[in-house]
């Protein structure tokens, strides 16, 4: 791939809170960017699962991409992902159903195996605690015996059907940051995402056993690879490293253990972090994009030529809303071949 103008671009929003602000602010920015970006051409927005952190409002993710779908008119909203295994696919299948109702022709289901928590939230959720995912493929065959029982009745619990949800076409896709859920769904044929703009190791092989074990399916005639990108676009790179600078003290305070709102940015992360702690985040966050347009430019060309993605699903942890909402209106134009 030698041009930007050829790839699919998407968004990932993990609704952030930031110090200072609430939930209801988060929703509130959710739907403005989504609104936004509606306009700027980008085909699609998720928004992820995660429990038991400050910092993410989308706990709820079928009710935030109701909230997202409700206040647009024609991007593809969805999850990035759901996390199955913290549910009981019948209700998965009933809250798609019900979004796919109401929003035709518009709604994704993502989905992956991880329990986007820790052990107490884990607990509370009521998730097997010795779970490792490993019943993910059947509970993935029930979920979608529930939208086709033509074809994945046999998994269903006799008598038990999904309404909404049965005859109800929801495109499902399966997201991973190993070669687990690349080898899956290239063996069903589904289309696959990978996490690297926060787990990047295992990308590269992920995607050669993805296409490698690819057999077509009903939903997707040939492989469809999306790739996760840190994206942050501001006039010049010190500005869009200082901006970066929120994203990296979220992924500091992970590895320390404990999760916290999005902060403002800062001058100086070294004043922050050890030597040890800068190279693990820079690690985790090395499938990133961030400077002025012809950095970004070179970057994205980069991570194309790489991948190989069809799709790039861009991610931009920023703190002020605003700041955020220019980073995505460059990242379109500049794609589109605008002048930025």
């Amino acid at each position: 791939m030698t041009a930007l103008q050829d790839v699919t671009l998407s968004i990932l929003d993990l609704a952030p809170v930031t110090v200072g602000s609430t939930p209801a602010d988060s929703f509130r920015n959710t739907l403005d960017l989504a609104q936004h970006v509606e306009q700027w051409g980008y085909h699609r927005y998720w928004l992820a699962e995660h429990h038991n952190m400050k910092g993410v409002a989308s706990s709820a993710t079928s009710l935030v991409i109701g909230h997202v779908a409700a206040g647009t008119k024609t991007i593809r909203v969805g999850s990035g992902g759901i996390m199955l295994p913290n549910h009981a696919p019948l209700m998965i299948a009933e809250q798609f159903g019900t979004l796919e109702s109401m929003y035709p022709g518009r709604i994704d289901l993502g989905l992956g195996r991880a329990p986007g928590s820790d052990q107490p939230a884990a607990r509370a959720l009521r998730r097997g605690l010795n779970s490792n995912g490993q019943d993910f493929p059947e509970l993935l065959a029930e979920l979608r015996g529930y939208f086709n029982p033509a074809a994945f009745g046999d998994h269903l619990p006799p008598g038990v059907r999904a309404v909404p949800g049965e005859g109800l076409n929801v495109p499902i896709w399966l997201l991973g940051s190993s070669d687990f859920s690349a080898r899956l769904a290239g063996e069903l044929g589904l289309p696959f995402a990978f996490a690297s703009h926060f787990a990047p190791d295992y990308l590269l092989h992920a995607l050669e056993l993805y296409r490698s074990t690819f057999r077509p399916s009903d939903q997707s005639a040939k492989p469809h690879a999306m790739v996760g990108v840190n994206v942050i676009v501001a006039d010049t790179d010190e500005e869009a490293r200082k901006l970066a600078t929120s994203h990296e003290q979220q992924f500091l305070n992970i590895i320390r253990g404990r999760t916290g709102q999005l902060n403002p940015p800062v001058d100086n992360m070294d004043e922050l972090w050890s030597q040890q702690e800068k190279a693990i985040v820079r690690r985790q966050l090395s499938f990133s994009a961030i400077g002025s347009p012809e950095t970004v430019r070179g970057r994205l060309l980069t991570i194309l030529e790489q991948t190989g993605a069809d799709e790039l699903i861009v991610a931009t942890q920023v703190y002020d809303h605003a700041a955020r909402l220019a980073s995505y209106e460059k990242l379109a134009k500049l794609v589109r071949g605008q002048s930025v």
